[in-house]
């Protein structure tokens, strides 16, 4: 093999970088352990291209070579100032982005369906919250984008907070006015941190809605693995502005990343942005045509309804746009939960969803989905909605038991200590009470419906009968409630 000069090395992405290495006659005197020998377990496939930080290959924890080619092709893409790649997933880049706005004790603004994670970071970082609300889109029962003039007056109202941190899109696809947002918060000197881990795709392509980074978030972070073609676990956090100070970021990132990241994924990562650098306009496009076809065809359903913006009228709600890489499939109107829809899905056509709500199913569609993953939905939904019955009826052909939607209002539990100080208190004292006994007690731990991970409940807030019984119908429904135990406890101070 003929050796390489420096330039062409350079311009090749770092996935064809580790293919070349992988090929050469260079052993391997280091770590991994297994020696990229491909014969030595039953994830060998992989191991050809899995390095550790050797001599040039750079270090992600001071990206000045290949890595930081890698990433710069990631904020030339998206339109950062500056990109990082986050190996252990959005995650980590919400923890790093928080506690480099925000000091010990300090208040931030977060919209109360943020991820857990910034929950966590509130822990770690000792923060008080304070909240924006989302309202609710009632006709399909999932929260509607943040409202402009809610941040406006909460930042009036907290003129101490460090930093605002919202979701857009929101799990089920609903994105947020970010462009009027930062105007806002830059108006009052804060920074803006915007969870766009569902948006990675967002911006790439004329048909679909821009991203947090060019409507001018200080701080976004992207999951490509939830949209685009890349492998679980990999994301990125974007910088822009002068807002964030960058030293303290890179310091926080290197201490919530592995000190060993993987060059398969950071290999994985390059290689999506290359493919959509290359391939956003046609994939798009394509995507685009299929989501207006599965509309159409859906048209034909009774009672199964997917949630559309046309369908909620003009300046009714706030949000800007709509993803369409995710279908919110109704049953509002059917006599069958979103549960029971799942599980049809799964058991009967082998369709595996995103996740299941009372009223509604989640399925999340991107560019790799084909024509024929959206006509098997299409076709699927369509035949089960022909066995069904519209809510009020009783009469069920398939043999599936009535059930009456709940409208579940928003969470707005009174909060009686800080997330640390609660979750001191636990530790250092755990109990645990049964959910029907816990009227009036103050929560030790988190309560949330998983996925999407956002918490019903926090420690430090009470336990009041609405909330009990918003928990206790999602136990019913079967949805994964995490924080209650397989007895029905609930973690109390």
């Amino acid at each position: 093999m003929e050796k390489q000069s420096e330039t062409e090395q350079k311009l090749q992405t770092l996935y064809d970088t580790l293919v070349t290495y992988s090929e050469s006659d260079f052993y391997p005197y280091h770590m991994p352990g297994h020696k990229r020998r491909q014969d030595v377990g039953a994830a060998s496939d992989f191991f050809r291209l899995d390095i550790t930080e050797i001599d040039g290959f750079d270090n992600l924890h001071q990206a000045e070579g290949i890595i930081r080619q890698a990433q710069e092709r990631a904020s030339g893409l998206y339109g950062a100032d500056e990109s990082f790649f986050l190996v252990n997933g959005s995650t980590c880049g919400i923890l790093a982005a928080i506690h480099a706005v925000t000091d010990r004790g300090d208040t931030i603004l977060i919209a109360r369906n943020c991820h857990k994670s910034v929950y966590h970071a509130a822990f770690l970082q000792e923060l008080n919250l304070e909240y924006i609300y989302p309202e609710q889109i009632e006709e399909y029962d999932i929260n509607d984008a943040i409202n402009p003039e809610a941040v406006q007056s909460a930042l009036e109202e907290h003129p101490e907070c460090s930093a605002v941190v919202i979701t857009s899109p929101t799990y089920e696809g609903v994105i947020s006015d970010i462009a009027e947002i930062a105007r806002i918060v830059h108006g009052k000197g804060k920074p803006l941190i915007v969870d766009e881990a569902h948006g990675a795709h967002l911006g790439l392509a004329e048909n679909i809605p821009e991203n947090a980074v060019r409507q001018g978030a200080d701080l976004v972070i992207h999951s490509l693995h939830k949209t685009l073609p890349s492998m679980t676990q990999t994301a990125l956090l974007h910088v822009n502005g002068n807002y964030v100070n960058r030293a303290r970021l890179r310091q926080y990132l290197r201490i919530f990343q592995s000190s060993s990241p993987s060059y398969v994924l950071m290999a994985g990562m390059d290689a999506c942005i290359s493919y959509i650098k290359e391939n956003a306009a046609h994939d798009f496009n394509k995507m685009h045509l299929h989501y207006q076809n599965f509309i159409r065809q859906m048209e034909m359903c009774r009672y199964i309804h997917i949630a559309t913006p046309e369908s909620l009228g003009n300046g009714k709600y706030c949000f800007t746009a709509w993803d369409i890489c995710k279908l919110v499939i109704s049953v509002k109107k059917a006599s069958i939960s979103g549960q029971t829809l799942y599980n049809i899905l799964r058991d009967e056509f082998h369709l595996q969803m995103e996740m299941a709500a009372d009223s509604y199913v989640l399925a999340i569609m991107t560019i790799a989905d084909k024509e024929d993953a959206w006509k098997r939905l299409a076709d699927a939904l369509i035949q089960i909605d022909g066995t069904i019955d519209g809510a009020d009826t009783t009469d069920n052909i398939i043999n599936i038991s009535q059930t009456h939607h709940k409208h579940i209002e928003p969470i707005r539990p009174i909060a009686r200590m800080s997330i640390a100080s609660a979750l001191t208190s636990f530790y250092k004292n755990p109990k645990e009470t049964p959910l029907a006994q816990a009227q009036g007690k103050v929560s030790g731990g988190f309560v949330n419906l998983y996925p999407p991970g956002i918490p019903i409940l926090i420690p430090g807030e009470m336990l009041d009968g609405d909330i009990i019984k918003q928990i206790e119908h999602c136990l019913e429904l079967g949805l994964n409630v995490q924080g209650i135990s397989p007895t029905g406890t609930v973690e109390i101070i």
